[in-house]
């Protein structure tokens, strides 16, 4: 059975992998990974606005990995509307990294869950393989904090260098062609970096459940025996 110092240590871990599983399914099922402003730059040439006047074709856009709104402001009010990712808008937009971002965030998911059973195991006796001791908690909290690393670093070029912002926002714009004014990373992709977070701090948890403590000695005093004693 594992020390009580041990046990505490691979519980508080179970409980952090446990709690990147909720972190990362969260950020997937929520629509805010990004805002941002968007002109209607064509209704704003048609009349020639000026900056005082820009305000009126100025809207808003949000987006997550499978949704999103907008709302499009082209001199006659906004207009709000909602979208999908999928199975329309994707390919519009860079289809392999965006299945690629959401693949890299399920096999995390798959991986954490796997370190939380690991670490409840450990906490309950010592296994006798090593793969399923501290070297194989290390490993699955590696490899899911490396893929959430992956998804996150994913999503940002997928911002910025495939301009998916402005792939999205004029998606369908026959008319009126909208430009990025704003681009502003949203809770739901910090929470992925949290994640990845805490990942981390599970390998430093590991590594300090690995360290062998000095032990507090008691010293036993010396009986002195004397020939009056061995008389007696």
């Amino acid at each position: 059975m594992p020390g009580c110092f041990k046990k505490t240590l691979f519980a508080l871990a179970s409980l952090i992998s446990f709690a990147s599983f909720i972190l990362i399914v969260v950020a997937m099922g929520t629509p805010r990974w990004m805002t941002g402003k968007i002109l209607c730059k064509t209704g704003a040439d048609l009349v020639n606005a000026t900056d005082p006047e820009l305000v009126k074709f100025m809207g808003e856009i949000y987006y997550g990995l499978f949704r999103g709104g907008k709302i499009r402001q082209c001199g006659l009010g906004g207009r709000r509307s909602k979208f999908t990712i999928f199975p329309h808008m994707v390919k519009k937009l860079n289809t392999g990294l965006h299945v690629m971002i959401i693949m890299f965030l399920c096999v995390a998911i798959f991986f954490s869950l796997v370190s939380f059973g690991f670490c409840i195991l450990n906490a309950i006796k010592v296994p006798y393989r090593a793969i399923k001791g501290p070297a194989g908690i290390c490993l699955w909290n590696f490899l899911a904090g490396g893929f959430i690393a992956l998804a996150v670093t994913s999503f940002m070029a997928a911002v910025k260098l495939h301009h998916l912002t402005e792939r999205i926002a004029n998606f369908r714009e026959n008319v009126f062609q909208f430009v990025i004014l704003e681009e502003r990373f949203e809770d739901c992709f910090w929470l992925c970096v949290a994640s990845a977070t805490t990942h981390a701090v599970n390998l430093l948890l590991i590594a300090i459940s690995g360290i062998n403590f000095p032990k507090i000695k008691t010293k036993t005093e010396e009986a002195n025996v004397t020939a009056e004693d061995i008389m007696y």
